[in-house]
């Protein structure tokens, strides 16, 4: 075995190690503020996109801006430090003449073994990194992931919380996720189905439909919550001794369901103070002997 030599000269050792240290210190802080800037960017323009959509709120949003500019701030801060630690490390030891090719022949091996038993867990955090940069779903917002659908609870960089309609939690690792139904990105629509009797005269159905659109969209309670005044897109389909008509209405995100209930509540009031009959219900067929 060779006996590990170290030179040391003066001044020149100490002084190449300071000006390591000092490009490295140097470095990292140019590093972190290029990070927290471009942190701030992506995330300003994901809220701006969404924004535009004219569903979410500014106020609401803050909130979530944040979070996702300190999320993507602190991982790339720590990559950030770890890479910088090593490549200084690294310098000063070929300064001091101390031989880096055991130690990188090493590094490599176990590397390329680690590579291999971590892959699905940097499939995991390079897909959460991009879903937090785009803005593709966040707290509150209800989604279908494909293996469950539900409201999202918590999103990280490795594993997101859902929780579906039947109150159990459901923990997905972001590298599995391969698509996202986002029910609350921008906008939400309520869609409300009136079953009538088919001898009724659709023309006048649709006449007396519109009319309560026209009274909720001027209700005060129901001013934050609709982006726009309630339509009858007109009959949806006719079976026997039934005619659809169907009514929509864009609402903010997640506040389809009790405008829903109200358009269907006071579509079914008017419709009977105005005599208008239900559809008729056909007798069920004779059971067979």
């Amino acid at each position: 075995m060779v006996p590990l030599t170290i030179e040391f000269n003066w001044p020149e050792t100490p002084i190449a190690i300071a000006i390591t240290l000092v490009v490295a210190i140097g470095g990292r802080w140019l590093l972190v503020r290029a990070i927290k800037r471009g942190a701030e960017v992506a995330v300003s323009r994901a809220k701006q996109r969404r924004l535009a959509q004219g569903g979410d709120d500014a106020a609401d949003y803050t909130v979530r801006h944040a979070a996702r500019a300190a999320t993507m701030g602190s991982l790339l801060r720590s990559v950030t430090n770890v890479s910088i630690a090593l490549l200084a490390a690294l310098t000063v030891m070929a300064i001091l003449n101390i031989p880096l090719t055991p130690i990188l022949a090493s590094a490599g091996v176990g590397g390329v073994a680690l590579g291999f038993g971590a892959q699905s867990l940097v499939k995991d955090y390079l897909s959460g990194i991009f879903m937090i940069v785009e803005d593709q779903y966040g707290v509150g917002d209800l989604v279908d992931l494909g293996e469950a659908s539900g409201t999202i609870e918590d999103v990280g960089l490795r594993v997101t919380r859902l929780r579906d309609g039947n109150g159990q939690v459901w923990y997905i690792r972001n590298g599995e996720i391969v698509r996202v139904g986002n029910q609350s990105q921008g906008w939400s629509t309520a869609i409300v189905d009136i079953p009538v009797s088919s001898s009724e005269d659709s023309a006048r159905v649709i006449d007396i439909l519109q009319g309560v659109c026209a009274e909720i969209h001027a209700n005060p309670d129901y001013a934050k919550v609709l982006l726009e005044q309630p339509r009858v897109v007109g009959v949806q389909s006719v079976d026997a001794g039934r005619m659809t008509l169907r009514v929509v209405a864009k609402t903010q995100p997640n506040q389809q369901a009790g405008v829903e209930r109200a358009i269907l509540d006071r579509d079914l009031q008017a419709l009977k103070d105005a005599g208008i009959k239900g559809p008729r219900v056909l007798p069920a067929p004779p059971a067979l002997e």
